[in-house]
This record gives structure tokens, C-alpha cells and sequence, in this order.
């Protein structure tokens, strides 16, 4: 490796920056180095041990063996240590942030939320996993007594994005773990620094060697880990946060293991505003759910459904907001809106605006290349005249692109919305109570956002329908992904 110069920032506790993969217990320098960029300047930040398929078998060994230990500790007990584990985050909440933003490149601030957001989970599943309860029901045979018991599943696997770095791992790490199983993560191979860092934190909490296993990668010796893991009959349950596509292979490769899976996959969420909204509420709700991490979340608004009564007020409203945003790298004051994570994002970006133009659409805000900023930059931008005919209104642009469309009716809303293979979040504004409850069970999707546009926390289900996947993270149904049950028949 050529590059030498660090421009990674400087870290209160600089012990945090971790560049060997973590399996049993141990950093592991791997065979297959990694190298980790700034997205806003291209700068070199680090190089980080790559591991291969011989270290994936290596984790999956120190799983299983730490696993009957582990699942003997009491809910308490684990609880407590997750406990340990969000404070920590929140102590070094700094440095995890500044190392978030120089890896991703999302806006400090935002970063900083991220972390806070990520520690929510530790302390949600520490009090939950005290909450696992059985069933004792009443038997029909006066002679026989039956037990239902919800016990860990045994060894995991979590394959986790670049968008979320932090909150990805602890929102799939923390039910496992209050459940009772052990845990490997493949961190996504843009943002390894802050997934190692998450682990030393989980270790300096108490962690036990071999719980929790971490192994950044290359894009290609990724494919390999996921194989092994998918391949394993140790491995009981995988969980993926990523593309349909690769969700679809995922499956497949877990298909003759039959092990149980939960997968986070592609969004196309709409966002609707019927005449009778709030316009302010909605052009604030429109800005966070779109605008966040630079369009660049699963959840994000990516087809605006506007009726015609209120179209133009809407649209002018929120053209001024857009018009507005700081643009710029995320360490730098009062931006708003980072970079995109890398050169293929951006050529997707802009070939959605592009091909919205040449259809007919109109460019209100935006639309532009940055180069001046750094690789990676596109203006927040707004079009309108958008129509179902175009990649914007069809496809996940990922980007900080608001697509406007118009409707009449709200059966058309409703029959718009749904027009899509994908079903993870939907996001609707009106202050009429009926349409608020037709509208919400109308929508076929796993979440929906009314008069809000952020909709995620660790108390409630996260996930989607159709071919957005399948299984939920957070709330209480989150820890049911980690736990089999047994049913114990007794004859008195």
C-alpha cells in the first residue's frame, strides 16, 4: 500500500482506532489489507486488516464455543452488560462520531445522533431480554401439563450497511445477545473503523471473548465470508441490512441450512400530502425523512405523492428549504448535507435526475455535480413534473433527490403508492382522522410514517414487506428473531 498520510482526525481516546478484526476475544490481523477512504476528499484514513474465509470459520468456532456459557448467564446479567456497553458509546460518543464522519461522511451532528441512536438498542434489549417469557398452558389431557420455553437460537451472523455504520450493529448485535447467542459481524467494507471501534468498547464493557466477532473485509473476500456463514449448519440465524439483490442470494446460499433470517432490504417509500395537511408539518416531515444522511437511508422519501389543491404551496415551501441546505464535507460547520458514499452513487444519482429531465420533469432546486466540494458531492435537489414513466419514480435513487409527482384523489394516492415491488416505509400527511385510518391500512408496507417523517426508534419494530424483506429489529418483537421455542409436554 502506497498511501502513508492519515488525514483520520485526531481522537480524544485514539485507542479506538482498531485496525485488526476481532475473533475470540483478540485483534487478528488478516491477510487481505483494506484500504479506508474519506467520501467528501478521496484522503486515505487508514488501512484496516481484511479477513477471508478461513477467519469466518475461525469466528464461527469461537462462537460456538462461547455460546454455552453465555446462554447460561442470567437475562440479568447479560442486560447489564449491554447496559455497560451504551455507556460506553455514549462516553466516547465524540470520537465515534468524528470517525463515523471522516469513514461515511455524514454531517457531525448527525453522527453524533447516530450514536445516541445505536446506545438506545444496548439499553432497550438489556432491560428486554429480562422479558422473555414462556407459557404454561392448560392441557385438555387432565394427566399431562405442557411448558412452552423461548430459548437462544444458538450462533449468529449479521452482515451490516455502510449508511448507518454504529446503529446497524448494536440494532442487530443487542436482541442476539440479551437472548443468549453469540454474535459475528461483517461490517460494511466502506466503514470498518467505526464497527471496531463499537467492539472495543464492547470489550472494555465486559464483553466475553468469543460473544462478539468482527471481521472487515474486501468487497470480494466479503462474498466469501457471507458464504461460509450462510453455508454453516453452526450458524442459526443471519441477518442482512442491504440490497434485494443481494438479500435474494443471501437466502438462497441459508436455503439448505435452513437457518432462520432477517433481512432489511431495498425502500422505495412514498410520501403523500392530501389537500387537507398541515403544509408546514409536511415540508418539515419532507425534509427529514429526505434529506437525512444525504438521501442515503433505506427509509427515505423517494416518490412525493402532492394532491393538486395544495401542490404549488407545497412545492414552493419546500423548494425554498432545499434551497437552503449547507452542502459540504460532514466535518465542517453548519452543513447540512454530506457527500455521497462513493463514485457509484453519484453516477446513480445523476443519472436519475438526468433521465427525469429528458422525460419532462423540471428542476426546481439542484441538480448538480459538486467537483468543487470533492468526488462525491450532488446538490440537495427538487423536481417536479415527474411522472411514473421515469427510473426516479420507479427505482431506489438513494441520493438527495425529492421526486414530485401530483394526484387527484386519494384512491389514486393509494393505487400510486403501492405500484412497487418494494415494501418497507411510507410516510402520509392529512388532518382528516377517517382518511388517516383508511390510508394507513391501505398502504402495503411494513412501517408508515403519519404526519411524521422519522419514524425508526428501538421500542418499535423495524421492517418490511414484499420484496423489502422480511423479519423486524427493534421493539419487543425484535428479540423474537433470537429465540426458538420448544414446547415440554409432561405426564403427571
Amino acid at each position: 500500500m502506497s498511501e502513508t498520510t492519515s488525514a483520520l482526525p485526531a481522537l480524544n481516546d485514539a485507542s479506538l482506532l482498531r485496525i485488526a478484526g476481532l475473533i475470540d476475544g483478540e485483534w487478528v490481523a488478516g491477510s487481505n489489507p483494506l484500504a479506508v477512504h474519506d467520501p467528501a476528499s478521496g484522503a486515505f484514513l487508514a488501512e484496516v486488516a481484511g479477513h477471508g474465509a478461513e477467519q469466518a470459520q475461525a469466528a464461527i468456532q469461537a462462537a460456538e464455543r462461547a455460546l454455552p456459557a453465555w446462554r447460561a448467564r442470567s437475562a440479568r446479567d447479560r442486560g447489564l452488560m449491554l447496559a455497560r456497553w451504551a455507556q460506553q458509546l455514549r462516553q466516547h460518543a465524540a470520537d465515534l462520531a468524528a470517525l463515523m464522519t471522516a469513514e461515511q461522511g455524514k454531517p457531525l451532528t448527525e453522527a453524533k445522533g447516530e450514536v445516541l441512536y445505536a446506545a438506545s438498542f444496548l439499553d432497550w434489549y438489556a432491560e428486554e431480554g429480562k422479558r422473555v417469557y414462556g407459557e404454561t398452558v392448560p392441557a385438555s389431557d387432565p394427566s399431562k401439563r405442557y411448558w412452552v420455553w423461548k430459548q437462544p437460537v444458538g450462533v449468529c451472523a449479521a452482515i451490516t450497511p455502510w449508511n448507518f455504520p454504529l446503529a446497524m450493529i448494536t440494532r442487530k448485535v443487542a436482541p442476539a445477545l440479551a437472548a443468549g447467542c453469540t454474535v459475528m459481524v461483517k461490517p460494511a467494507e466502506q466503514t470498518p473503523l467505526t464497527a471496531l471501534a463499537c467492539a472495543e468498547l464492547a470489550l472494555r464493557a465486559g464483553l466475553p471473548a468469543g460473544v462478539l466477532g468482527v471481521l472487515p473485509a474486501t468487497a470480494e473476500e466479503s462474498i466469501a465470508i457471507g458464504k461460509v456463514w450462510c453455508e454453516s449448519p453452526v450458524v442459526r440465524h443471519l441477518s442482512f441490512t442491504g440490497s434485494t439483490e443481494v438479500g435474494r442470494l443471501l437466502a438462497a446460499q441459508c436455503a439448505p441450512t435452513l437457518k432462520r433470517l432477517s433481512l432489511e432490504l431495498g425502500g422505495h417509500a412514498p410520501f403523500i400530502v392530501f389537500d387537507d395537511a398541515d403544509v408546514d408539518a409536511a415540508v418539515e416531515g419532507a425534509m427529514q425523512s429526505k434529506y437525512r444522511n444525504a438521501g442515503q437511508t433505506c427509509i427515505c422519501a423517494n416518490r412525493f405523492y402532492v394532491q393538486a389543491g395544495i401542490h404549488d404551496a407545497f412545492v414552493e415551501r419546500l423548494a425554498e428549504r432545499v434551497a437552503a441546505l449547507q452542502l459540504g464535507p460532514g466535518n465542517a460547520a453548519n452543513v447540512q448535507v454530506g457527500p455521497l458514499i462513493d463514485g457509484q452513487a453519484l453516477a446513480k444519482v445523476r443519472s436519475h435526475v438526468d433521465d427525469a429531465l429528458a422525460l419532462g420533469a423540471q428542476l426546481r432546486v439542484g441538480g448538480q455535480l459538486r467537483g468543487d466540494l470533492g468526488a462525491s458531492f450532488f446538490e440537495p435537489t427538487l423536481l417536479t413534473g415527474v411522472t411514473a414513466r421515469m427510473r426516479v419514480a420507479v427505482e431506489e435513487t438513494f441520493g438527495p433527490v425529492a421526486a414530485v409527482l401530483k394526484f387527484d384523489t386519494e384512491a389514486q394516492a393509494i393505487q400510486f403508492a403501492n405500484a412497487t415491488e418494494f415494501g418497507l416505509a411510507s410516510y402520509f400527511y392529512t388532518r382528516d382522522i377517517g382518511r388517516a385510518l383508511r390510508v394507513a391500512e391501505a398502504l402495503d408496507y411494513g412501517m408508515v410514517g403519519l404526519n411524521t417523517g422519522l419514524i425508526a426508534s428501538a421500542e418499535a419494530p423495524f421492517g418490511g414487506v414484499k420484496q423489502s424483506g422480511y423479519g423486524r429489529e427493534g421493539g419487543h418483537q425484535g428479540i423474537d428473531e433470537y429465540l426458538d421455542i420448544k414446547t415440554v409436554c409432561v405426564q403427571v
